[in-house]
C-alpha cells in the first residue's frame, strides 16, 4: 500500500464523486481521499503526517462554507511540513483577486476550471505527482504509470 496521498476538497458530493471516479487510474499508486470542508482536510493531513506519510496533492475547491479553498491552500503553503505538496484549485468561482491571493500567498501550483476536463485533470496530476516525487526523492519506478514521462526524463536530465 502507497504512503503517498492525494486529497480532494469539496463540498459538493457530486463533484467528490466526480473526481473520485475521474482519478480512479491513480488508486492503484496511491491513496486518494476525499474531505467536504477546508477544517476536515486540514485534520486528515495532519494525521497523514502523524502517520509518517507523503502528502503529494491537494485539489480544492474555492467556495466552501467556513474554510475557503484558498484558506486551505494558504494554510498548507505555511506548514514546512508540506512544502512541496502541489496545490491545484478545482473551481468554477474563484474571483480574479481569489487565484491572485492563492498564487502569491497559497503557493498555487495549478488552477482548473470547473466543468473541467478529464484529460486535462489527469494530465495536470501526473505533472504534479511527478514533480513532487522527483523534488522528496521517492522512488518513482513503482509509479511509473502514473508519472508525467516527459516531466520525469526532464528532471531525470537535470539530475545527471
Amino acid at each position: 500500500m502507497s504512503n503517498i496521498y492525494l486529497i480532494c476538497i469539496d463540498d459538493q458530493p457530486e463533484v467528490l464523486n466526480a473526481l473520485e471516479q475521474n482519478l480512479a487510474p491513480f488508486e492503484e499508486h496511491i491513496m486518494l481521499e476525499v474531505c467536504d470542508s477546508g477544517q476536515e482536510a486540514i485534520d486528515l493531513i495532519d494525521e497523514i503526517d502523524a502517520a509518517g506519510n507523503h502528502l503529494a496533492i491537494v485539489i480544492s475547491d474555492h467556495v466552501m462554507p467556513g474554510m475557503t479553498g484558498v484558506d486551505v491552500l494558504k494554510t498548507i503553503q505555511h506548514d514546512e511540513r508540506f512544502s512541496r505538496t502541489k496545490k491545484i484549485l478545482l473551481t468554477g468561482l474563484a474571483t480574479h483577486q481569489d487565484t491572485i491571493d492563492a498564487i502569491n500567498t497559497g503557493g498555487l501550483n495549478y488552477y482548473i476550471q470547473k466543468p473541467w476536463n478529464k484529460h486535462h485533470l489527469i494530465d495536470t496530476l501526473k505533472k504534479a505527482l511527478t514533480t513532487f516525487v522527483m523534488e522528496t526523492g521517492l522512488d518513482y519506478k513503482p509509479l511509473m504509470e502514473v508519472l508525467d514521462q516527459q516531466t520525469l526524463y526532464a528532471s531525470l536530465r537535470g539530475k545527471t
